[in-house]
């Protein structure tokens, strides 16, 4: 391991419906007045009527978004501004929360463009992209059907599957997400009352995992539908990492690996001092195998000019009050307290910046390619687990390194202050030309050594401003707003003194009661911090 947020009647003087901006400031203006009508003075008949319009309303206005994200796909929107995909311009700039989710919502149910005839073609459910354009269906509904025409077996004719998803819209129109969901599995039981019709291009088509975000609390969850084979495998693996007494961490004296190479004996001591439940055991089984790969090298040895290593970055006062997070190359925070119990394995690097800015004072020269060193370095730096690139979340373990200020074509070397790191969308997105990014490093101030993309604008329009990929500081803006809170509720504190001095780095590691653990990462960091 290495650590380094009412319809209206359309008179003759409104817009045309071609005009669509001024259709959406007209949409805006009646929401204002929707939004602060006092629907006190209504009969609970008309209130009914208000809140059910409103709905079905909210489900036609999500059919037009969805053939307006068709548009967006059509011009290549996505990657005019920047973005690398259609997902994530629907995440950033249309603030859609669930992009993916809406993404297939719209393949399913919009209508696009034959690019050989320019011909409208039929969308895929096209019974369900009716009863959305008229709001008698809502994004759940729709997604409830496409759950269960997606599990429809490949062998299934196209005309039997058309009038299943016929049946299902139509049904749709008057049940909750919920009721389409149970109507669905009879529908499937009596296309396949055998099972005999699902087959492997099926299962292949189904096969996924996903690991979802991080929650607050570090935690994240694992999907997954596998195929009959990979289940085998993971079945057989649990059956002999998983056993009760197997791979513990809580437990020191708990055998790692397969339950075929341990002591019986040591076994059934540990298994009785377990009392974790089978799925905690089956993570713990996984774990514990993911580290035997990691620490037999089976992953090689380096990827995109990184060790194949658990690699995290660190603040050296977190270290030292074994608070706060560390973070890895892949962008997941891990607790400090975690990372100083594997400290006996680390390889440590020491980063060091001037002042409070981005600019390493370790310069590392290379030829055209970035060396590890100079990745590490760049990991290091504030934002670095990330590509440079404004919106762009693309984990280091996924970037290139780009020469931000000269290009290496243009004279430009290869060195850490020249050095940013990019996603390959975005490094083959540097150029000279309208639609592509120029970069350069900042060169003096808080930002120094941070690196500035700008999207070139045609010949003759505004340009575009320069942004910088900057996360917001939550943990520092909340300490803020806290003390301002506490000071208007309590009155202001005397600030503590700042003459005393500071404790060499020697002394403040140095703990007289430290443990193990606590031992191995101050030694670590000593060595690097004192090299002679």
């Amino acid at each position: 391991m290495t650590v380094v947020a009412v319809a209206a009647t359309v008179d003759a003087a409104d817009p045309a419906p071609s005009d669509a901006v001024a259709i959406i400031e007209q949409m805006h203006a009646l929401t204002d007045r929707l939004q602060n009508v006092d629907l006190s003075r209504l009969s609970d008949v008309e209130v009914d009527q208000v809140a059910a319009e409103n709905e079905r309303l909210i489900a036609r206005l999500t059919y037009a978004g969805n053939q307006q994200i068709v548009e967006v796909e059509n011009r290549s929107l996505a990657r005019k501004t920047g973005h690398r995909s259609i997902i994530q311009y629907m995440q950033h700039r249309l603030r859609i929360a669930f992009p993916g989710r809406r993404h297939a919502e719209v393949k399913a149910t919009a209508t696009y463009t034959d690019l050989t005839t320019g011909q409208p073609l039929e969308p895929e459910l096209p019974t369900l992209a009716r009863e959305l354009a008229d709001g008698r269906v809502g994004s759940a509904h729709v997604h409830a059907v496409m759950d269960v025409v997606d599990q429809i077996p490949h062998a299934v004719p196209h005309d039997v599957r058309a009038a299943a998803e016929q049946t299902l819209a139509e049904y749709a129109a008057t049940l909750t997400p919920a009721e389409i969901g149970q109507v669905g599995a009879r529908l499937l039981a009596h296309l396949d009352p055998d099972g005999t019709l699902t087959d492997h291009d099926d299962r292949v088509r189904r096969r996924n995992l996903q690991v979802n975000r991080q929650r607050a609390d570090g935690t994240s969850k694992l999907i997954a539908n596998l195929t009959p084979l990979a289940r085998a495998r993971i079945m057989t693996f649990l059956a002999v990492w998983a056993r009760p007494g197997m791979n513990n961490p809580t437990d020191p004296e708990s055998p790692c690996g397969s339950i075929e190479d341990a002591d019986p004996e040591v076994v059934a001591a540990a298994a009785d001092r377990d009392h974790r439940t089978p799925a905690q055991r089956n993570h713990d089984a996984l774990n514990a195998l993911l580290e035997a790969v990691f620490d037999d090298g089976m992953l090689g040895k380096t990827h995109r000019g990184l060790p194949v290593q658990l690699i995290a970055k660190a603040e050296l006062d977190d270290l030292i009050r074994e608070t706060g997070s560390a973070t890895s190359a892949d962008g997941t925070l891990i607790p400090i307290a975690d990372l100083i119990a594997i400290g006996a394995d680390v390889q440590p690097w020491l980063a060091v910046f001037r002042d409070a800015t981005a600019v390493p004072l370790y310069f590392g020269r290379g030829k055209r390619l970035a060396t590890m060193e100079q990745r590490l370095v760049s990991f290091a730096r504030p934002d670095g687990e990330m590509c440079s690139n404004p919106d762009c979340d693309m984990p280091t373990t996924h970037v290139e390194m780009h020469h931000a200020h000269t290009d290496w074509g243009d004279g430009g070397f290869t060195d850490i202050d020249n050095l940013t790191p990019a996603c390959t969308r975005h490094h083959h997105m540097v150029g000279d030309q309208p639609g592509q990014y120029s970069t350069r490093m900042i060169a003096d101030g808080a930002d120094e050594g941070r690196c500035v993309w700008q999207l070139n604008a045609e010949p003759g329009a505004p340009p575009n401003p320069e942004r910088i990929n900057r996360r917001p500081d939550i943990a520092g803006r909340f300490r803020e707003v806290l003390t301002d809170i506490r000071d208007a509720i309590h009155g202001q504190l005397e600030p503590l003194s700042v003459d005393a001095p500071r404790p060499q780095l020697r002394q403040v590691i140095d703990l007289q009661e430290a443990s193990p653990a606590e031992l191995a990462i101050a030694s670590v960091l000593l060595n690097a911090a004192y090299l002679n």
